[in-house]
């Protein structure tokens, strides 16, 4: 087997992955399939989703790709088992969010920590889907700039079929910051095309210059206790946090605090904690290692009682050293960017102006919340929330309207200092 090349990054002997890619488009065109296709891993694993056969919560899967000694990209996986000779080129790690439209705060949650996006499109179907539009949008508004576009279910379709679909994808993309992306027909079902998929991942997304000398930033996108049912209690570990570092260097050992934290009553009044723990373990693809860096997602194994930290309780939080994150907001002030038109309907609607007490949800790092404008005035409005949030000056806040029961993307904002 050839040595894997420097680009390849290793901590303590283990490859960590460098890059995040999102993995997007309408529900049910192959998202997890291809996922799986990939990384070997099933990313539905709630029983909620195997029960619905949707992604409901942020899957994730890493993958190490890999170029044979003929030239030909693959997995390091397939390459071990046809035992090929192999340079290893990156480990990346997949982000599998919802297409579902009634999960759409899930997937901008899930495409504010990627570097890169995958779009996929259904050959056997009409282009664009509602949710393929509103992702497409989405990934723009959020600052996505490298996509690589997939035309799945190429196995279901006549060649004749395929080119007209095809042009549709070309059509839909011409008029967005993606006119130039390359789209590669495949079959994730049967695995046919995913060399040529791997060989534009590496080529489109590259791996992002990483500030390391800031102070770490976590995005929480997961929370779960990892004690089985019936676990003795000198047996049991603490809660577990899944997401991914915007900046710096986390290690075991570092005492760190997580904001928001969590809601208590005092004096009449909702106030909110940050929580404070040591990270006693790391683990990237299953692996524990000593520290982390900015590029892919992993888990942080922390001192706090699970009950705290199950279920999700503290996604949209933020974790980095005690004293070192921004602050908790409860209310903020957007310089307000709005769509001409309502993306993922349709119809064409027309985007109507913001009103006071108007109810929106709002999502920002990997963080939504519903916030309602108390002020409004020359393309500016200020907003309480519901839920708290922690973000810098200058993040970009999606915002999303109530239409049909539904939340649509009607445009962004920048927090305002």
């Amino acid at each position: 087997m050839a040595a894997k090349k420097k680009t390849a990054k290793k901590a303590r002997g283990i490859l960590q992955p460098e890059v995040n890619i999102g993995i997007f488009g309408h529900v049910d065109h192959g998202k997890t399939t291809l996922l799986q296709c990939l990384s070997g891993k099933w990313a539905d694993t709630h029983s909620e989703e195997i029960k619905r056969g949707i992604t409901i919560r942020l899957g994730y899967a890493d993958c190490v790709f890999a170029k044979t000694k003929e030239g030909r990209f693959t997995t390091e996986a397939d390459a071990l088992a046809e035992k090929a000779e192999y340079d290893l080129l990156r480990k990346v790690s997949f982000v599998d969010a919802p297409g579902h439209e009634s999960l759409m705060a899930t997937m901008l949650s899930g495409a504010t920590i990627i570097d890169g996006a995958l779009l996929l499109v259904a050959a056997n179907e009409q282009c664009p889907q509602p949710q393929t539009r509103e992702h497409v949008m989405a990934l723009q508004i959020i600052g996505v700039q490298n996509l690589v576009i997939v035309q799945n279910k190429i196995d279901l379709v006549s060649e004749e079929q395929a080119i007209m679909n095809y042009e549709q994808i070309k059509a839909f993309v011409t008029d967005t910051s993606y006119k130039d992306a390359p789209i590669i027909p495949l079959s994730a079902q049967h695995k046919v095309g995913i060399s040529n998929l791997i060989q534009a991942l590496e080529e489109v997304i590259p791996t992002p210059e990483r500030n390391t000398a800031k102070d770490p930033l976590l995005f929480i996108a997961r929370s779960f206790d990892i004690n089985k049912p019936g676990t003795e209690p000198e047996k049991l570990v603490g809660g577990v946090l899944g997401g991914s570092l915007k900046q710096g260097i986390l290690r075991v050992g570092d005492e760190i605090e997580i904001r928001p934290g969590y809601d208590v009553i005092e004096k009449n009044k909702r106030v909110w904690k940050p929580l404070q723990t040591t990270i006693v373990g790391l683990k990237s693809g299953g692996e524990s290692i000593e520290e982390v860096m900015p590029g892919g997602s992993f888990g942080v194994l922390t001192s706090l009682d699970p009950s705290v930290i199950k279920s999700d309780k503290l996604v949209g939080g933020v974790a980095g050293h005690i004293g070192k994150l921004p602050d908790i907001l409860e209310e903020f002030t957007l310089d307000i960017h709005l769509l001409d038109r309502v993306v993922g309907v349709n119809t064409d609607v027309k985007v109507e102006p913001i009103r006071i007490g108007e109810p929106l949800m709002l999502n920002v790092n990997a963080a939504a919340t519903v916030g309602s404008a108390t002020k409004i005035k020359k393309g500016r409005a200020t907003f309480n929330l519901k839920l708290p949030v922690c973000a810098y000056p200058g993040s970009r806040v999606t915002i999303s309207r109530m239409l049909n029961n539904r939340f649509r993307l009607i445009g962004y904002g920048i927090i305002e200092g």
